[in-house]
């Protein structure tokens, strides 16, 4: 008989076990996370082709994979009926999010600037190098996500906001900070995380869509097999705790790195990214800030933020995704945006979780030397 984890016995779940079925699935290992399945679903289409030809692909790839995810689902089928596709939507989605870099639409901004060049910036000032700030076991995040040992937290450098009241400022506004990583070294680390008994792998910064492409080239390493000895002696120069004792038995799914993939952000993404995110996060961790663009361009100086935002939240929850909302809490800012935040969200998303959050705390905004 199979003893329960000291993560499965929270009374947490009692409660809210029915809002997040996928997730709990895979964190505890009794399905795997949707990035294994998406390695097995095969795609008809030569990676060379044009980007068009190649979001086609994509789209009826990812009709497959929602075919596949709800036969494992419903037990009617395991993640070693389907053998590893070359290529697979996994190796698809890393190609379209590299060639995006190219003409970077991977948020709302749609700046169009090749990061790759870099000669041009955009609104995250970066070109095609990831920056992590630091990568960690966890324990402040809510009880659903840091669990008993930990969310799996990566955090990168820059945003594609502006908030003045930013609470991660030294990493969202400098984005020199932290060290430069590859693919691989990335992937080292969420390999790590994970292996030591994180409950997930929390993808965030800064804000993680402007990673896009790292993150995803890093799961597809994930998916290939354990890292190299040098990425994770690399990796370590970013690490910010000292937990590492290996939990194997929290990370494996009938003999394979099983991960929960999730997706902090603030939800300012392109339709593109989203559809690509689609068959790889298992959950999703969305802040919705301002109830009506004003408040957006006065507090983040973000335009077309409402429109963006809600409809990033509707799309989550029409396609049946676990998903947990963030709302800070701002003084003066209740009636134009708590309200309405909260009013859209029982409207559109009734059954979603919703972390209401109090530590307003702008230390960007005050004197440095102060």
């Amino acid at each position: 008989m199979r003893r329960q984890s000291a993560f499965e016995e929270l009374w947490i779940w009692e409660r809210v076990g029915d809002r997040l079925p996928w997730y709990y699935a895979v964190a505890t290992n009794r399905m795997p996370a949707k990035y294994r399945i998406a390695a097995r679903v095969p795609v008809d289409v030569d990676l060379a082709a044009d980007e068009k030809a190649l979001w086609d692909a994509h789209d009826a790839a990812t009709g497959v994979f929602l075919d596949f995810w709800g036969e494992i689902r419903g037990g009617e089928r395991r993640i070693h009926d389907l053998p590893r596709a070359d290529p697979s939507l996994l190796d698809l989605s890393a190609e379209l999010a590299r060639r995006m870099l190219r003409h970077c639409d991977f948020c709302r901004w749609n700046c169009g600037v090749d990061r790759v060049t870099g000669t041009k910036h955009g609104a995250c000032q970066l070109g095609s190098v990831s920056r992590v700030s630091s990568y960690f076991h966890h324990m402040g995040e809510e009880l659903v996500l840091r669990g008993t040992r930990g969310s799996g937290t990566i955090f990168f450098t820059s945003c594609n906001l502006r908030c003045v009241y930013c609470q991660n400022s030294d990493i969202s506004h400098d984005k020199e900070r932290g060290i430069p990583v590859t693919s691989r070294e990335l992937a080292a680390m969420a390999w790590q995380l994970r292996m030591e008994g994180c409950h997930n792998i929390n993808w965030v910064g800064g804000e993680p869509t402007i990673h896009l492409h790292t993150i995803l080239a890093a799961i597809l390493e994930l998916a290939s097999g354990p890292p190299l000895p040098e990425d994770l002696a690399y990796a370590e120069a970013a690490r910010s705790d000292g937990f590492h004792a290996a939990r194997e038995d929290l990370a494996v799914h009938e003999g394979e790195l099983n991960a929960p993939m999730l997706w902090n952000s603030n939800f300012f993404m392109s339709p593109e990214t989203m559809r690509l995110l689609r068959p790889l996060m298992d959950v999703w961790l969305p802040d919705f800030k301002f109830g009506n663009d004003r408040c957006a361009v006065f507090l983040s100086k973000t335009p077309w933020y409402w429109e963006t935002v809600a409809r990033n939240h509707k799309l989550v929850h029409d396609w049946g995704e676990d998903v947990v909302i963030r709302h800070l809490v701002m003084p003066e800012h209740v009636d134009c945006c708590t309200k309405p935040v909260f009013r859209w969200i029982a409207a559109n998303m009734p059954r979603a979780l919703v972390n209401v959050m109090d530590q307003y705390h702008p230390d960007s905004a005050c004197d440095p030397s102060s």
